[in-house]
């Protein structure tokens, strides 16, 4: 049985159900919530793809490149934020992003 373009696109609602799922029940811890948001880029890029191949046009391909590069840069201010928030306060609890205020 070949795989086929619905296979795809079930696989990245699923991913992207997860994620969103993800964020919904976890609103404290943030490196849980970057992952979330990752996984659900990482969700539109494999529908992308997808359609991409399926179509026969590499533009959708070459979309996923720019997006890829914002969610790495997305990622390290991300990963920044959350190491200023450990130094000041000693967790990483989302809540306590306010106390950051300058």
């Amino acid at each position: 049985m070949p795989i086929s373009l619905s296979h795809y696109l079930v696989l990245g609602a699923l991913l992207f159900a997860i994620s969103v799922v993800g964020i919904f029940l976890n609103r404290r811890n943030l490196i849980i919530l970057l992952m979330a948001i990752e996984l659900m880029l990482l969700a539109v890029n494999l529908n992308f793809v997808a359609f991409s191949h399926f179509l026969g046009d590499p533009a959708g391909q070459v979309f996923v490149f720019f997006i890829l590069t914002v969610a790495a840069a997305e990622s390290a201010i991300g990963l920044a934020i959350l190491v200023v928030l450990f130094r000041n306060i000693g967790g990483i609890d989302v809540n306590e992003l306010g106390s950051l205020k300058g």
